[in-house]
């Protein structure tokens, strides 16, 4: 039996994968319900936290901040753990007006913006992380995650769902926009690595940006058509370097190719 853990948020997209993958690496996995009190009375051994909003913070500030802080000032101050991983986000770059962004990069954030709520309330659970666990804690900013499972949230993720009740797609975006997108399974691998020997800051991410466009030649080349209703085309965001992610022995897999192979499972 491996290492004990626990999985704070195991419930949602990114725990629940986490927890299954932990479990089939035979390690004990304690996963607690939302306002367990035992989260502050037992030991926790290792603690992924990936409680958060992603979709609804802007319609619920509070509860964004108190997902993404207060709860984990209370865990870090009840100090039952041996190390903390925080997940976080690459978005936390999005004031940054360069093409290519890495862990040191200082953080930019317009504070009278109401939805930099997200931003600040990460950027705080961050600090809490780095600086109030006596080095034991981590950081893991997760770009862009997807997956092809019923009710996998985001964007490429809905794509992918279509995908298997219709060879055409028509999605309410434009072909230009680009993000850094990382499977679920390899951001699982990339929180297990980080919990396992990581240390400061981490971008769970590919390191390079696709296009809907790139993805969207993935899909026409296995037989289905993709039509989009935009024709936006803002600057790109920056790219998260992955170098210090693939010091840990975990390189993503190009969305490209990850996208090709679901779509053949389908064919098959």
């Amino acid at each position: 039996m491996g290492a004990a853990a626990t999985v704070v948020g195991a419930a949602g997209f990114v725990g629940a994968r986490l927890a299954a993958r932990l479990r089939a690496e035979q390690r004990e996995v304690w996963a607690p319900a939302k306002g367990d009190p035992e989260l502050f009375e037992r030991d926790l051994g290792t603690v992924f936290y990936c409680a958060g909003l992603t979709a609804d913070y802007d319609a619920r500030p509070f509860d964004t901040v108190a997902a993404h802080a207060s709860l984990l000032s209370e865990l870090i101050r009840a100090d039952r753990f041996e190390r903390l991983v925080y997940c976080s986000s690459t978005r936390l770059y999005d004031g940054q007006r360069k093409a290519e962004v890495h862990e040191a990069e200082p953080l930019v954030f317009d504070p009278a913006d109401p939805r930099r709520v997200y931003d600040l309330s990460k950027a705080l659970g961050e600090n809490l992380t780095l600086a109030r666990t006596g080095g034991r804690g981590a950081v893991a900013r997760l770009s862009n995650v997807y997956d092809g499972q019923d009710g996998a949230p985001g964007f490429l993720s809905e794509w992918l769902i279509k995908a298997r009740t219709s060879r055409d797609i028509t999605l309410d975006s434009s072909p230009n926009i680009a993000r850094d997108y990382i499977h679920l399974d390899d951001t699982a691998a990339a929180l297990i690595a980080i919990g396992d020997r990581g240390q400061g800051v981490y971008n769970v991410a590919a390191g390079r940006l696709s296009t809907n466009a790139d993805i969207a030649r993935v899909f026409e080349s296995a037989g289905w058509r993709v039509g989009f209703t935009g024709a936006a085309n803002p600057p790109p965001p920056p790219n998260a370097s992955a170098a210090r992610l693939a010091d840990l022995g975990v390189v993503a897999r190009p969305v490209e190719d990850v996208v090709a192979d679901y779509l053949e499972g389908l064919k098959a």
